[in-house]
């Protein structure tokens, strides 16, 4: 299985390094973008099987663009990379519909495991940082409100509280 993977990062020397922990996987890079707008518009040129993007970039950021692309495309995975462990950028990610959240520190085997799991359509590992937050925002919907007498909002205040953001990250 060849895997077309479009990498997105303002920085040369990660993308450099991505393509270098690559080398020998089923993962081709088929374009690399330097900015998010780059980002959109190579993936509508050349519609990657995923798509590894940099939370913060110049022109467009990782998640104004992930939030462009799937209105137009909605079927292509977007795995945010980041070297930021932000609850907040994590929260926004699952949001606005992205499959996977790794950090840049991650080990080459949890790279290839990330966007092959998002390749195939299958659920991040059970380590991902993303998972994890998911199950967080889950659990609103899971419990009744009669068993909790908070509103949406304050149980939404809550589980951020919960997830270590800070009161300016909440507002």
């Amino acid at each position: 299985m060849n895997i077309k993977l479009l990498v997105a990062d303002d920085h040369e020397v990660v993308r450099e390094g991505l393509a270098s922990l690559l080398k020998g996987s089923d993962i081709q890079i088929v374009d690399e973008a330097t900015n998010g707008d780059e980002a959109v518009e190579m993936t509508f040129r050349h519609h990657p099987d995923v798509i590894l993007m940099d939370i913060r970039m110049p022109k467009r950021d990782g998640l104004s663009a992930l939030q462009k692309i799937h209105k137009r495309l909605p079927e292509i995975p977007v795995i945010i990379l980041s070297t930021h462990h932000n609850p907040t950028y994590v929260a926004r990610s699952v949001a606005l519909g992205a499959v996977d959240f790794i950090l840049k520190g991650s080990t080459r085997k949890e790279l290839v495991d990330a966007v092959t799991r998002a390749a195939q359509g299958e659920d991040p590992s059970d380590s991902s940082v993303l998972r994890r937050v998911k199950r967080v925002m889950r659990r609103r919907h899971e419990r009744g409100d009669d068993e909790i007498p908070l509103t949406n909002r304050e149980l939404q205040v809550l589980r951020h509280v919960a997830l270590g953001l800070s009161n300016r990250e909440i507002g």
